[in-house]
């Protein structure tokens, strides 16, 4: 554990168990994502979540992003890459993207964002939709916008269907109305180390 720490290839969660491992390098492709041995490769190809990529090749870097949802909790929602950067004139950018979308569906290319997966929850019981959402959720991304001389980080977020918050299930449990400064629902997450890229 705590040699994964000194490497940095590590992930945080709010509370559920979800897993996600990230990859960077140059040269993956879809065909990955089916190999018993991916991890291996990924080591091989790339750095794993937390390394450094240098700038010594022009063209962008593939990110391989695997997701698997706790057993006993609700099932993924999306994959979302976030990206942070520095221009040339020194300004901080950072943008959200979803890269891989519950059931299979495509990402809308004019928003980066995953259309709502119908995901519920009956606020009188907690119940949610167990047969919407997906258990493991994987991509190989390249970044569209990729600049070779602008330092830059990603990271994985991966996001699980809604569910009730804490304070719901309080007040179901006492017989009362949720409070209504609180949402009422939220989503639970993973979200790995960052890659850094180095021109």
């Amino acid at each position: 554990i705590y040699a994964a720490l000194r490497r940095r290839e590590t992930y945080a969660t709010t509370g559920t168990r979800i897993t996600v491992r990230v990859f960077a390098g140059w040269g993956y492709d879809e065909d990955l994502l089916d190999d018993d041995d991916w991890v291996a490769q990924g080591y091989a190809g790339g750095v794993p979540m937390g390394g450094v990529l240098r700038g010594d090749q022009s063209e962008a870097p593939t990110f391989v992003i695997r997701a698997a949802k706790d057993p006993v909790a609700a099932n993924l929602d999306r994959v979302q890459v976030i990206k942070g950067w520095i221009d040339a004139t020194g300004e901080t950018h950072e943008e959200v993207i979803d890269v891989a979308c519950a059931g299979g569906v495509a990402v809308d290319p004019a928003t980066n964002r995953c259309p709502d997966n119908g995901a519920r929850v009956d606020l009188s019981d907690c119940s949610i939709s167990a047969s919407t959402g997906d258990t493991q959720l994987r991509t190989v991304w390249t970044d569209p916008d990729f600049d070779a001389g602008e330092r830059a980080f990603y990271y994985a977020r991966v996001l699980e269907n809604p569910t009730c918050r804490w304070s719901t299930w309080d007040a179901i449990r006492a017989a009362t109305e949720p409070r209504s400064d609180l949402a009422a629902t939220l989503q639970e997450r993973a979200w790995s180390s960052p890659i850094q890229y180095v021109p």
